[in-house]
C-alpha cells in the first residue's frame, strides 16, 4: 500500500510538473523551431567530440575553469568535465571520506605526501582516493557523503565533504558567474520530493565558488552525450551506485524523468548478504570479473547474476508504469534507442541482458534496440558539459 501511495504522489507530481512545462516554451506542438534547431546544433558538435579522462594525481593543483563546465556529483564518484579544441577532458575522484583523529605529528605526514584532507575540529577528513588507501591501511570502508543519490542523512559533514572534493578538481573560475551545469537524479519513485534539499544545497555551494550553477537530469544528459544521431530522441538510462535514472527525450526536451533507489551499491550488499562476504570484495568482482554472458563459476557470481536479473527488471518494470501512467508522450513516428551509461552497466552481457529482458516489457513506445554509451563512466558529465555549453550560449 504504501508503495502505491508513493507511487500516485509521484505520479501527481510528475503530471503536474509536466503540465506546468507544457503551457510554456517547452511545448511539443508549438516550440520555437529556430531555438530547438540552435540547441541541437550546438549539443550535436559537441557530443561527437571524444572523451578523454584520467584520476585526480596526487599534489597536483585543481583547474581554473574558462568556459563552461559539467560536473556530475555522483554516490560514488565526482567527474569534472571541459571542452577543449580536440577534445571534451575529463577528471575523476572518488567521492568518499576517512576520518582521523587530530595529531601534530598527523599533520606532517599528511603534508608531506600531499594528502588531501581539511581540518574540522578535533578530526582530519581524508577525501577522494586518499580516503580509500587509508581505509584499506584499516581494513575498514570508506564513508560516503551520498547515500541513494542525494545527501546521505547519516553524513552531517556531507556538504562540506563534497565542497572539499569539488575544489580538488575545480577553483574559481576565470571569469566570474560561468555556467556550470551538475548532474541531479529524477524524483525518486520510492520517495517523491527527496531530491528538493539535495538539488538546493549543491547549487548554493557551486554558485560560492564563483560559477552560475544549472542543473540536469542524470538520465537526460545521458541523451545529450549520446543520442545525437537520433535527434536526442530516445530514452537514457544512467545505472550508477546509488541510483538508475531514466529519461524520455523528444527532440532534446526532456519529456519524463524519475529514479529508483536501486542500483550498484544495492547489488554489492545483497550479495554480500546473501553469502557472507564483504561488500567490498564483491564490488571488486563485479567490476572485474563479471561476465553476464556466461554461465556463473561460484557462489559470487551466482549471487551477482541473481541480483542484476532483479534490477534490470525492476528498472524495466518502473519505466512500463512511469510511461503507461502519463499523457505526457508525444507521437513518434519511429522505434526509438534506450542507450544504457554508468558503472553498473559495465559489466559484459548486461546490455544483452537488458535487451533479452525488454522483449517481456509492453512499453508505450517502440524500442529500436539498446545500446551501451561509448564512455560509459563519463557519459553524465559530459552530457551536463554539452547542457552548459547550450546554456551559455
Amino acid at each position: 500500500m504504501d508503495e502505491e501511495k508513493n507511487f500516485e504522489s509521484f505520479q501527481k507530481g510528475l503530471n503536474a510538473s509536466r503540465d506546468e512545462e507544457l503551457k510554456g516554451d517547452i511545448s511539443m506542438n508549438s516550440m520555437s523551431d529556430k531555438k530547438a534547431e540552435e540547441r541541437i546544433e550546438k549539443a550535436a558538435e559537441a557530443s561527437q567530440k571524444s572523451v578523454v579522462t584520467k584520476t585526480k594525481p596526487i599534489g597536483e593543483d585543481a583547474e581554473s575553469p574558462q568556459g563552461p563546465v559539467g560536473l556530475d556529483i555522483g554516490t560514488s564518484h565526482i567527474i569534472f568535465a571541459q571542452n577543449k579544441p580536440r577534445a571534451i577532458y575529463s577528471i575523476r575522484e572518488l567521492n568518499a571520506f576517512f576520518t582521523l583523529p587530530k595529531m601534530k605529528f598527523a599533520k606532517q605526514i599528511l603534508k608531506e605526501k600531499e594528502i588531501k584532507y581539511y581540518e574540522r575540529q578535533d578530526q582530519y577528513y581524508i577525501i577522494g582516493y586518499s580516503a580509500q588507501n587509508f581505509a584499506n591501511m584499516f581494513n575498514v570502508d570508506t564513508r560516503r557523503p551520498m547515500k541513494q543519490g542525494v545527501l546521505s542523512s547519516n553524513e552531517d559533514e556531507g556538504i562540506k565533504v563534497i565542497e572539499a572534493i569539488v575544489r580538488t578538481l575545480i577553483q574559481k573560475p576565470k571569469a566570474f558567474g560561468e555556467v556550470l551545469c551538475f548532474v541531479i537524479p529524477g524524483d525518486p519513485i520510492e520517495e517523491p520530493g527527496t531530491l528538493i534539499y539535495h538539488e538546493a544545497m549543491i547549487k548554493s555551494s557551486l554558485g560560492g565558488l564563483g560559477y552560475s550553477p544549472i542543473s540536469i537530469n542524470e538520465g537526460m544528459a545521458v541523451v545529450l552525450s549520446e543520442l545525437s544521431d537520433s535527434d536526442f530522441t530516445g530514452i537514457g538510462i544512467s545505472m550508477g551506485g546509488g541510483m538508475c535514472n531514466a529519461c524520455l527525450s523528444y527532440l532534446s526536451f526532456p519529456v519524463i524523468t524519475y529514479s529508483i533507489q536501486m542500483a550498484g551499491d544495492y547489488i554489492d550488499t545483497m550479495v554480500g548478504k546473501a553469502i557472507g562476504e564483504h561488500a567490498t570484495k564483491v564490488k571488486t568482482i563485479k567490476e572485474e570479473e563479471l561476465d553476464l554472458t556466461q554461465e556463473p563459476k561460484d557462489r559470487v557470481n551466482k549471487a551477482l547474476h541473481i541480483f542484476y536479473d532483479e534490477l534490470i527488471f525492476k528498472v524495466l518494470e518502473s519505466l512500463q508504469r512511469v510511461l503507461s501512467s502519463t499523457k505526457k508522450i508525444p507521437k513518434i513516428s519511429a522505434p526509438i534507442p534506450i542507450v544504457l551509461s554508468g558503472g553498473t552497466a559495465m559489466p559484459k552481457g548486461c546490455r544483452e541482458k537488458f535487451e533479452d529482458m525488454l522483449k517481456n516489457v509492453n512499453l508505450p513506445v517502440e524500442i529500436s534496440g539498446v545500446r551501451l554509451a561509448e564512455d560509459p563512466l563519463n557519459t553524465t558529465a559530459k552530457g551536463a558539459l554539452i547542457n552548459a555549453m547550450t546554456e551559455a550560449g
